[in-house]
């Protein structure tokens, strides 16, 4: 069947979640397994931390219920406003010089080095934002930046987890754009303040499988800044591929279902650029993803 994509949406004034098909119309799964007299999660988050079972259950259930009903609870994605797919998980952690081109791109600048192990920080879930929703500039904040990320969604709880064992782990993948103030990151010398404001992680549009995503170690990223290409690379280029990822994570610290892991960023950035060219409010940042689709937002300042 076609790769599943897994959405939180709103139509109306209530909240919802399905399958996307084809990036042109949703399906509300919930309704339609009650028409079909059977039972789903009521939220995205219930349906991954039970995906054991679910994942499987949803593709049986569009795969054998008639197209005319399948069409009774699908509506046009032009009806619908796309919400981020997950808004309280319990960590977002992101990587740091996780892509050899973006270490390349700021070698001379900040000694960056490849990194022997993970390098790791945490965002606050108060950064989480839609697609289509406004990032939002700080008036503190002079160097706004973007990231493209590929972001692993974590299906079971893991602990020391063997690189072999990883993939199992993982429910599946989305985009993250890991948002930063360069200005306020390089004179803290450390970075999470300068990537933890409100509306630093806008994540979406929605959620691909891993048995639907089999191979994430050869997916083009790209970003486009006001149709102008500033990322174009490909996951290959990871320092530390998704499984190893898990892997070390997992070492630290205990993951738990609903997890988001920000896999690192290529080069591209804002600030490696000859000159900086940093966002600015009215900015149109597009993150395109393979096989999983596109995030955009648009950059506003604060209102005080």
């Amino acid at each position: 069947m076609a790769t599943v994509k897994l959405a939180r949406y709103r139509y109306g004034k209530k909240e919802h979640y399905g399958v996307l098909v084809n990036d042109n119309k949703v399906v509300c799964l919930p309704g339609l397994a009650r028409r079909m007299r059977e039972q789903f999660p009521k939220t995205l988050e219930e349906f991954i931390e039970k995906s054991e079972k679910t994942v499987e259950k949803a593709e049986e259930l569009l795969m054998k219920t008639p197209q005319n009903v399948v069409e009774e609870f699908s509506l046009p994605v032009n009806n619908i406003s796309l919400l981020a797919p997950i808004t309280r998980p319990p960590k977002i952690i992101c990587l740091g010089l996780n892509y050899v081109d973006h270490i390349e791109e700021q070698i001379t600048e900040h000694g960056a080095l490849v990194p022997d192990e993970t390098i790791i920080f945490l965002k606050p879930r108060t950064t989480i934002i839609g697609p289509r929703e406004n990032i939002v500039k700080p008036s503190l904040v002079k160097q706004l930046d973007y990231e493209a990320e590929l972001a692993i969604i974590i299906g079971k709880k893991a602990k020391n987890v063997p690189v072999s064992e990883a993939e199992s782990y993982i429910f599946g993948y989305t985009i993250l754009n890991d948002v930063s103030a360069r200005d306020i990151q390089f004179k803290d010398k450390q970075w999470t303040r300068g990537k933890s404001f409100d509306t630093f992680a806008p994540i979406g549009p929605c959620i691909v499988t891993r048995n639907q995503l089999q191979d994430p170690s050869n997916l083009y990223v790209r970003t486009w800044v006001n149709n102008e290409l500033r990322q174009n690379s490909t996951t290959k280029k990871m320092v530390f591929n998704v499984y190893e990822i898990v892997h070390h994570l997992s070492r630290v610290m205990t993951l738990e279902p609903c997890d988001i892991i920000a896999t690192g960023t290529p080069a591209g950035v804002g600030f490696a650029m000859k000159p900086p060219k940093f966002l600015q409010a009215g900015d149109v940042v597009r993150i395109e993803i393979e096989r999983i689709g596109v995030l955009e937002n648009t950059i506003v300042e604060e209102k005080l």
